[in-house]
């Protein structure tokens, strides 16, 4: 390169580069070049997303499990029968003829006083409510068995969608595809995903003392070190790497390289060529590829003052410092999170190993026990907050960041306890925004805007009751209730203790849910429908957990009247919608868009309101600040007004 040719340019390279920006700045400048910009997807089947980012949300099309399934073998009974036995009292239970294996349909239902054999996985017969361990019972001759000790109704039995429900947002776009969400996937019957496609990345080295490795080494040269290493750190982020070698300082074919490669790839990665010296071209060449060209060239770094940004025609171009810690420094700090963005891919983050117990976690003495966890930021640290739902839930496995080990010889950890976590991955992140409480499908809707905007939202659904308990221990931001009080006549304000604050969130309808076409509940007002139901014997009712909002409603509704089915539990709405469909039940209380949802019968009772207790001392946080903003939203208004809810006023 003579000075003639290079002198026109120098000045104004040199003044450019000589505008140095900051960190936070050139960041700034460049994403603002490069986004908001669609998510290059493609369909791919299960077994082939592995690894890759969901460019969708996957909504669950069924409920899982989509039936009440026994726990483990042994006898489907009426909880209520059993309510006395002891060992010294034992209770006979005539045996039914049946006996329900994994994949039958029941054909018989299980009456006052009777029991049916059932194995583990086994459907639920219409009348049980609960199931009695094999080991629990003696046989008898007359096709009977004997029980000697009591249960509670719902024990040993995982109700219709209380792992996953239908309409549930199973797994967020950035989510990376692993053999637990695959797990997940499957269960629900998805056999293809939208996945993002990996970044087609160019990676090139300038310079004309390079020498790439297993070369000999020539007199001035060196190894080139940067192609390799940064090859090698986009592809652990996720990107399909092409490394093109190294150029020398030939301006005519560094471009025509440059040009050709930048209009096969996503992104092309430069390193050297960036500072002020007579064989630095690359970012000249740069501001001739595309439109705006450079965006930041020089900032406060030490090291990697001398990156270049710039975006040309849409793709990002970028040239590293020409040493490798330099290089490495700018590619780690700047550079990961604009590509895992533009890859759909979570924000890489390292993990946390220690981390607190809450309230004390019981365990079995003689069995070493495996106890999941989610990490989320308690008053004192990091705290471990247990998430399993039982044995067979694969969103348990799928949610948790690791699990702490309880060894044989101890019967617990008590509560405040420090403990290791073993993590599931090296990149698992704490959350931005913890919210624990009653779950709901519009909950999605304000979560779903908060993932866009970047930030990260753990739900734990306990319920309103397990929610404000989280919420006074710290352990959460938010805890969604929907808890009536019926010395008030008002909802959920009188439950708050102090630290605490509601925040409206909206209104959803409760109300009777039939089989369409049952004269018991058709065009009748629920006055008339209940006491149709309460007067026939044969009308099988399926209720509500204790502590939830609308078991508060249904005991009002019924008042001293305890029909048959009152003691079978679910936890969740959709278990409920599921039992009358599944004639398992006759009747329940579930909410407006579960029902419709679910094509039964819907009579309006009574508007509950879902809101959010906030915990004071965090409500300053950032994303408890988005939380907010979002919930005032026009788009999340309109979208929970076409999912059957109102915004409250």
């Amino acid at each position: 390169m003579t000075n003639s040719h290079t002198s026109g340019r120098r000045d104004a390279r040199q003044e450019q580069f000589l505008t140095i920006l900051s960190r936070e700045e050139a960041l700034t400048r460049f994403e603002a070049a490069l986004f908001p910009r669609p998510i290059p997807a493609e369909e791919r089947v299960l077994a082939e997303a592995l690894g890759l980012a969901l460019a969708a949300d996957v909504t669950a099309p069924i409920d899982v499990p989509p039936f009440d399934r026994s726990n483990v073998d042994g006898f489907a009974v009426r909880a209520a029968d059993l309510a006395a036995a002891s060992e010294m009292r034992p209770i006979r239970l005539a045996l039914n003829a049946e006996t329900i294996a994994c994949g039958t349909v029941p054909q018989s239902g299980v009456l006052a006083g009777t029991a049916t054999p059932i194995a583990t996985g086994g459907p639920l017969p219409r009348g049980a409510d609960a199931i009695v361990m094999v080991e629990h019972t003696d046989p008898l001759e007359g096709d009977a068995i004997e029980v000697r000790r009591g249960i509670s109704p719902g024990q040993f039995v995982s109700y219709a969608g209380s792992d996953i429900a239908r309409g549930e947002v199973l797994l967020r776009a950035g989510t990376v595809v692993g053999s637990r969400e695959i797990g997940m996937l499957a269960a629900c019957g998805v056999a293809h995903v939208s996945v993002a496609r990996k970044l087609r990345v160019a990676v090139l080295s300038t310079g004309n003392e390079l020498v790439q490795p297993g070369e000999a080494l020539r007199p001035a040269a060196i190894y080139d070190a940067n192609g390799p290493i940064v090859s090698a750190a986009v592809a652990e982020n996720g990107g399909e790497v092409s490394f093109l070698g190294a150029f020398p300082d030939d301006e005519a074919r560094l471009e025509a390289a440059m040009r050709a490669t930048l209009a096969a790839h996503d992104v092309l990665i430069l390193s050297g060529g960036t500072s002020k010296g007579v064989g630095d071209l690359s970012h000249g060449i740069v501001g001739r590829l595309g439109k705006p060209g450079v965006i930041a060239h020089g900032v406060a770094l030490k090291p990697g003052k001398p990156l270049c940004l710039a975006v040309c025609d849409g793709k990002p171009v970028i040239i590293l410092p020409g040493f490798p810690t330099s290089a490495m420094f700018t590619f780690h700090d700047m550079i990961v999170p604009i590509l895992r963005r533009m890859a759909g891919l979570p924000r890489r983050v390292d993990a946390q190993v220690s981390a607190k117990i809450p309230f004390r976690v019981p365990s079995e003495l003689g069995r070493t026990e495996f106890v999941m966890v989610s990490l989320v930021e308690g008053q004192d640290g990091l705290t471990a907050y247990p998430t399993g739902k039982g044995s067979g839930a694969i969103t348990s496995f799928a949610q948790a960041d690791g699990f702490i080990r309880i060894e044989a010889l101890a019967d617990h950890v008590p509560a405040g306890s420090e403990v290791p976590v073993t993590l599931f991955t090296p990149q698992v992140r704490v959350p931005d925004l913890v919210i624990i409480g009653s779950h709901c499908t519009g909950l999605d809707l304000v979560v779903g805007a908060l993932f866009r905007a970047g930030l990260s939202v753990r739900t734990l659904a306990v319920g309103s009751l397990g929610g404000l308990s989280a919420a006074q221990r710290g352990e959460c931001d938010i805890a969604p209730i929907h808890l009536f009080d019926p010395k008030t006549l008002s909802y959920n304000a009188p439950f708050l203790g102090d630290g605490l604050e509601l925040v409206p969130g909206w209104r959803r309808m409760q109300g009777l849910v039939f089989r369409a076409g049952d004269e018991r509940f058709e065009a009748r007002d629920p006055q008339e429908a209940l006491g149709a139901a309460l007067a026939d014997p044969e009308c099988m009712m399926v209720n509500r957990n204790q502590g939830s909002g609308t078991r508060i409603l249904i005991d009002q509704l019924l008042g001293s009247a305890r029909p048959d089915g009152y003691w079978n539990q679910p936890r969740s709405h959709n278990a409920v919608a599921a039992a009358v469909m599944q004639k398992r039940a006759d009747w329940g209380v579930t909410i407006a868009p579960v029902a419709r949802a679910a094509g039964l019968g819907f009579i309006p009772l009574a508007e509950e309101h879902y809101d959010f207790t906030l915990v004071s001392m965090r409500k300053e946080r950032p994303a408890v600040q988005a939380f907010m903003d979002a919930l005032r939203l026009p788009e999340i208004n309109a979208a929970l007004g076409q999912a059957g809810f109102s915004r409250a006023v």
